[in-house]
């Protein structure tokens, strides 16, 4: 008969790792434990009935509560049947762990899936987009596909698109000394009279495809403020660029010079109605027959027929040239005094170029001199 031991269930089940201990406990311990309750001493005693007595969770079934104090001569026989055996001990740890397996068993497994990242967007789905809406403008085909494009008056990549078409256009938005302007409230003082050393000379016509164009050979040159600057060439523009307190005028003659630092100087005649011009007859009658081709003119030219009479009277002010790359720190110098053109000399040149003016631009506080 195995022996048993009087301690309770919960006790039994936290001490089941010292099972092993108990299977060497000599026989005279397992008699020391069927002794009777009076050979124990006081303190045992006490102690006896707390620790046989199990909770009540721990009654097996058909189990029934009993009162305290009935049968007392009963009590230790009572208490080693509400033992332990190893057999018992032994089937509990199994009940333990099979509670536990199932407990573990049983609990949910939760799988979590980090939030799926936003997928991005592949450049070609804006592609049919971009190749509709290029398909429609040639211009803006080639912008689209980042090839050089060329600037014009109007359309995609007119005046206001000028900034934006290469690094170097960049000043033709950003800027703050533009032109042309609309001058007006100038200074009126006396200012230095411009030294034109105009004479005649061999000259070429090419039409550029926005204008057109007089080339000339070296030997003509203008003084101003001590400066010299070289007779580099001449073009055409309608309207005119340049307007004198609102007012435009049918047409407008650039003459564009360079100093030998590199910088601009440009005088501009106001070319309106009236009578014929020698100079711009001259120049039409020289008008290649292809774009972009120069047509070398048999006899020379004299700048200095396109200027006015009174060459003294002019507006000058800081600002740029009106096409791209709009270079700044060019020095302007507006004739008062307008050119006379005829009706049917305006008409060739519409024909060509019905408008190639860059509208005017801010002052932006700029001084303008007014000759007297």
């Amino acid at each position: 008969m195995m022996p048993t031991f009087a301690f309770p269930r919960l006790t039994v089940l936290a001490l089941a790792c010292a099972a092993g201990c108990a299977l060497s406990l000599t026989s005279g311990s397992v008699r020391a434990a069927e002794a009777p309750a009076e050979s124990e001493p006081a303190a045992s005693k006490s102690i006896r009935p707390t620790l046989s007595k199990p909770p009540q969770f721990f009654q097996r079934k058909g189990e029934q509560a009993k009162e305290p104090g009935k049968d007392s001569a009963k009590a230790p026989a009572k208490s080693e049947a509400q033992g332990v055996s190893m057999s018992e001990l032994a089937d509990l740890i199994d009940q333990k762990i099979s509670e536990v397996a199932a407990k573990r068993a049983a609990a949910p497994v939760v799988k979590v899936t980090p939030p799926a990242s936003r997928a991005k967007r592949p450049a070609a789905v804006k592609a049919p987009v971009d190749v509709a809406l290029a398909s429609q403008d040639p211009l803006q085909q080639r912008l689209l596909n980042g090839r050089d494009v060329d600037w014009a008056y109007s359309g995609a990549t007119g005046p206001d698109a000028w900034g934006q078409l290469k690094p170097a256009y960049r000043l033709c938005m950003l800027g703050k000394r533009q032109s042309p302007i609309d001058i007006r409230d100038g200074l009126p003082v006396h200012l230095d009279p411009i030294q034109f050393d105009y004479r005649p000379t061999r000259f070429r016509v090419i039409d550029t495809g926005r204008t057109v164009e007089v080339k000339f050979d070296l030997g003509n040159s203008i003084t101003v403020m001590g400066q010299r600057y070289e007779l580099v060439a001449m073009h055409f523009h309608r309207p005119s660029e340049e307007r004198v307190n609102g007012r435009a005028y049918p047409m407008s003659a650039h003459l564009l010079h360079k100093s030998p630092a590199g910088q601009h100087a440009v005088v501009a005649v106001l070319l309106d109605q009236g009578e014929s011009q020698p100079l711009i007859q001259q120049v039409w009658n020289n008008l290649p027959l292809e774009k972009h081709q120069e047509q070398l003119a048999q006899a020379p030219m004299d700048p200095s027929q396109i200027l006015p009479a009174q060459r003294a009277q002019y507006y000058t002010y800081m600002g740029s040239l009106t096409t791209p790359p709009c270079t700044e720190n060019v020095l302007w110098m507006v004739m008062k005094q307008p050119v006379t053109v005829s009706i049917d000399q305006i008409d060739i040149f519409h024909r060509l170029y019905p408008m190639n003016a860059r509208p005017v631009q801010p002052t932006s506080g700029r001084l303008i001199k007014e000759g007297l």
